[in-house]
């Protein structure tokens, strides 16, 4: 079998591995990626792009409910489920094609199959498989993989994808179930809870540690998990999942039903027609040959240095797979930075405490940096400032005044350490102090920078203000 050489070959077409693709071939190397599934990886297929479809249609039910509030009655107002799944299946579909589209653009060679890597002279053979046959053989000098992560499970909670789920399950689930149990308060299971709870299923969200989203801030975790309540999510804190089994609701009964076990701060079994497991990922690892080449691994994860080089040489891991942040931006940048430095671009490493996060509930939640509590853990001596949304004419002109904006600075040289959003445009807000972090900005430049009125933006200056006791509107 004849071998096509490449400078560069991507395993994996998620967003990370599609980047780094693109990039290689930008900077003039010859390129191919492998992927063995949808391009686009989980992010854009079962994900980031579909899941904030079903967020939207979550938001315009949440609206039509609260229509009354702006003079508007919205009567007999009903939904289809199974559409709603639908149009984010078609929104999917979509994203997918357009990264066809940029393989052909950038004259990308794309192969279908699944990549197998073995070691060769010259640099790295990857074989690409087929319903178990190798259909194709590559010749790569340099290796990016970036195959992603799945989800994780504990003992007790065995996923079957039919009544206990894991978010590739539930993002295509076209039938509302009337209770559902979650299991994880990170981003997944509190996006979800909002969604199924805005379409009328009863919720409760499980999370062993002391808060929902328990990486954020704990001043805006509290919103989310106030803002929960109202809405009648059940959230279950410092409380362990101890099992989950599928039972039948009656001796001979068709119907079943799953009881979760739980223990800590409460001790019950909870019954749900589905359970939906989101405790975090697991590195997609195994099948590709890294164990046969000797590529070191670390808690399930490929272990990189700062170039994302692996301990074998060519080799190297972007993304999910070599481990956290798990986020599809990272990947993208990750695979990004990685290419430069393959072609020797004097690049800089990325900083992480520059990477933004966002949960898109409602209210949204948007971060960067360091939290208050870390802050000082560091020795960092703080200035904190806040500004509700409830301050803000615009948050009261659109009904959206839950949560605020939350700065942290370093009181000795007055650089932005950290912000914390918690409202209903975070993730648009989060841009503005992940740029002013990433240039060091100070509470002078922030307050100094006139913003437009009346905007949601406006909360950042006026907290960065409130932080040195001069704030406008509170």
């Amino acid at each position: 079998m004849a071998k096509s050489e490449f400078d560069v070959v991507v395993v994996g077409g998620g967003v990370g591995g599609y980047s780094a693709a693109i990039r290689a071939s930008q900077l003039g190397l010859k390129t191919a990626l492998v992927e063995s599934a949808r391009l686009g990886g989980i992010c854009l297929n079962w994900g980031c792009i579909p899941s904030k479809s079903l967020l939207k249609a979550a938001e315009v039910m949440h609206m039509m409910k609260k229509s009354k509030e702006f003079g508007i009655t919205a009567s007999g107002v009903e939904f289809d489920f199974a559409a709603v799944i639908k149009r984010s299946r078609d929104v999917a579909d979509k994203s997918e094609k357009g990264v066809q589209y940029l393989m052909k653009k950038n004259k990308i060679q794309y192969i279908a199959g699944y990549g197998h890597l073995k070691k060769a002279s010259g640099g790295t053979l990857i074989e690409v498989q087929k319903d178990g046959k190798v259909i194709e053989e590559i010749l790569a000098k340099h290796t990016i993989v970036a195959t992603g992560s799945k989800a994780k499970s504990f003992p007790g909670m065995n996923i079957d994808g039919r009544k206990v789920l894991s978010f590739m399950e539930a993002i295509v689930l076209d039938k509302l179930p009337e209770s559902v149990t979650i299991i994880g308060a990170g981003a997944i299971g509190i996006e979800f809870a909002y969604f199924w709870n805005s379409f009328g299923a009863k919720v409760t969200v499980v999370e062993m540690l002391d808060q929902p989203l328990p990486v954020e801030d704990k001043e805006l975790s509290d919103v989310v998990a106030r803002e929960y309540r109202k809405l009648g999510i059940n959230i279950m804190t410092g409380t362990k999942v101890e099992s989950i089994t599928v039972e039948k609701t009656a001796p001979n009964s068709k119907t079943e039903k799953v009881i979760t076990k739980v223990s800590g701060k409460t001790n019950a079994e909870i019954e749900s027609e589905i359970a939906l497991v989101a405790v975090g990922f697991a590195g997609n690892v195994e099948g590709f040959g890294l164990e046969e080449l000797g590529v070191n691994l670390e808690k399930g994860f490929i272990k990189v240095d700062k170039d994302y080089k692996t301990n074998v040489n060519g080799i190297y891991a972007i993304g999910d797979v070599n481990g956290p942040p798990w986020l599809a931006h990272v990947a993208a940048a990750e695979g990004i930075n990685c290419v430069e430095k393959i072609k020797g671009l004097e690049v800089a490493d990325i900083d992480y405490l520059c990477i933004p996060a966002v949960t898109f509930c409602q209210p949204q939640v948007a971060s960067v940096g360091l939290t208050e509590k870390k802050a000082k853990e560091l020795g960092y001596e703080v200035k904190v400032g806040r500004f509700p949304f409830s301050a803000s004419g615009k948050a009261r002109a659109i009904g959206e005044t839950a949560g605020l904006v939350k700065l942290i600075f370093d009181a000795k040289y007055d650089e932005l350490l950290g912000a914390h959003i918690c409202g209903s445009e975070a993730s648009e807000m989060i841009a503005e102090v992940t740029l002013g972090k990433a240039l060091e900005t100070t509470h002078e430049q922030l307050i100094r920078t006139v913003h437009a009125h009346p905007t949601l933006t406006e909360a950042t200056m006026e907290a960065a203000a409130e932080a040195y006791g001069e704030a406008i509107n509170i």
